[in-house]
């Protein structure tokens, strides 16, 4: 099964092209919207899922129970089975919607743990956490330790973006996706992300841009877990959206090893 993150400049394609079974939607941009495009999605039989940008889940900031009541209100509305949002801070005086690192510590697991449990207690359902990519960051625990403890302290789910994790391994080297996947509980995924990432010769890192076409060992690895667990593969593509034959053309890539 392979879904697509909709964006906004598909609002005027014929989504009928698009050769996804499921859609994702960021809900910030939903919650006080005209939702008939979501609903024809769903009426076409491929529902749509909800990843989020804003809980700030690595913040010190009170949660915002405004947007969570919104936010539970949207759910219903929908009927989607899956919410997520970043394992990251996302700004604490101002939202910035942008992602940061929380640092890998026993006592920020703890803490993160604990917004998670609110934010689960107000929408009255379990929710999952994406591992994020990262620049820099501190901490005495590895990545995949830090999440597993974060996700059993608030018995949570797991959004597992292979890309991210791909990603931090160029730019950092400490832990390749096959072992990264050892050492976490597959039976908390919900359903996997993958992405294009870029070279930036500006910060000499890789960037996740999500503006290329997957990489065949991210690809791979997403496969071999569809193929093991029957997880479900979204495809991330948010900046330079390509068209429809090209979209279509990844979700077949993410549909088969043979392709």
């Amino acid at each position: 099964m392979a879904g697509l993150g909709y964006r906004r400049e598909m609002s005027d394609w014929d989504m009928s092209r698009i050769d996804a079974d499921f859609f994702e939607v960021v809900p910030e941009n939903w919650t006080r919207r005209d939702r008939a495009p979501l609903h024809r999605l769903i009426a076409s039989g491929r529902p749509v899922q909800l990843h989020g940008v804003s809980l700030n889940l690595g913040g010190t900031s009170p949660l915002n129970s405004g947007f969570l009541y919104e936010l539970r209100e949207l759910i219903d509305d929908l009927g989607a089975e899956h919410y997520s949002d970043h394992l990251a801070a996302s700004g604490d005086a101002h939202q910035l919607y942008d992602l940061f690192p929380i640092p890998f510590t026993e006592a920020e697991a703890t803490r993160v743990a604990d917004r998670i449990r609110a934010v689960q207690d107000v929408l009255g359902r379990r929710i999952a956490i994406e591992n994020s990519t990262w620049y820099t960051n501190i901490g005495d625990m590895p990545e995949p330790d830090f999440l597993s403890a974060v996700v059993e302290r608030a018995d949570c789910g797991i959004l597992l973006d292979i890309n991210n994790i791909a990603v931090n391994f160029k730019n950092h080297g400490l832990m390749d996706v096959p072992e990264f996947l050892t050492r976490i509980d597959l039976s908390r995924v919900t359903y996997l992300h993958v992405a294009g990432h870029e070279f930036d010769d500006r910060f000499g890192l890789y960037v996740d841009t999500h503006s290329q076409p997957v990489e065949s060992d991210t690809r791979r690895a997403a496969l071999d877990l569809h193929q093991r667990r029957g997880l479900p593969i979204l495809l991330e593509w948010d900046n330079d959206l390509p068209d429809a034959e090209t979209l279509n053309r990844e979700l077949t890539c993410l549909r088969s090893m043979t392709t």
